[in-house]
């Protein structure tokens, strides 16, 4: 079975920046396709905050079985009603991998309910970065540690609620630490957070970092059917309950009438 991924891309540094541009010639979302289309069992597009939707279409995210984010400069110009409708996806069963700076984004902390905030050093320093979860599928293949020679500094505490899975951590140059790799369920969708990826340095290049999000994404994958409205909260009536009962007090709603929202 083949897994459809969609890359969301931000797509404004690449635009904007020369040095984004010259790191990824073909953008980071479509790097990021790129090694995903040539890892097995996987099919990926892109989508960027440009298109109309924000590429984000109701179709669109009925055929994807994994989302993938990635934003930096442009959070707060995501359209609301998207983020909803991502996390409503989200919650009716599609998996979703946010990137990097994506722990600001709109739907990450909609689906985190918590600020997301870290400490952060731009200086291109090393980052060292351990497996804490050696038979995680997210870890399949992965060494007990890999290093890249240039990346941003994030550094705890990371404002995000205690995830069910740590499975990476990293320390930088500088001496901080960071838990790199957090994965979460919510509803019947898998959430996946990974750190690495500024947009200066070519850290989605690198084979073992396009390894652990092919990993990641196979982890995501729900192969169930959607839930079509994960939101619905049923009204069920007296005499459809499993055991009879008799009705006693008075009534707020109507029978059939729907809930306060």
């Amino acid at each position: 079975m083949t897994i459809r991924v969609t890359v969301w891309g931000e797509n404004v540094h690449e635009q904007k920046n020369k040095v984004v541009a010259e790191v990824y010639p073909k953008t980071m979302h479509g790097t990021i396709a790129a090694a995903l289309n040539a890892a097995a069992g996987i099919t990926a597009g892109t989508v960027t905050l440009q298109d109309p939707e924000h590429g984000l279409t109701a179709e669109k995210l009925a055929e994807t079985d994994v989302l993938i984010w990635w934003g930096h400069a442009a959070h707060g110009a995501v359209d609301d009603r998207i983020v909803e409708r991502v996390c409503n996806a989200v919650w009716g069963g599609m998996g979703v991998i946010f990137l990097h700076s994506a722990h600001f984004s709109k739907p990450f902390k909609r689906l985190m309910g918590a600020p997301c905030n870290l400490t952060w050093r731009e200086a291109g320093e090393r980052e060292r970065i351990w497996v804490t979860s050696r038979q995680h599928p997210i870890a399949r293949g992965i060494p007990d540690h890999f290093e890249l020679e240039t990346e941003e500094m994030y550094g705890e505490p990371f404002g995000v609620p205690e995830p069910l899975e740590t499975v990476f951590i990293s320390w930088f140059q500088g001496g901080e630490v960071f838990r790199s790799g957090l994965t979460y369920r919510r509803g019947a969708g898998n959430i996946f957070y990974f750190r690495p990826g500024h947009e200066t340095y070519p850290t989605y290049h690198q084979p073992i970092v396009q390894q652990v999000i092919a990993n990641a994404v196979r982890w995501a994958h729900n192969p169930e059917r959607r839930i079509a409205d994960p939101n619905e909260a049923p009204n069920t009536p007296v005499e459809k309950a499993l055991e009879p009962i008799v009705e006693r007090g008075p009534r707020l709603h109507h029978a059939g009438e729907k809930g306060y929202r």
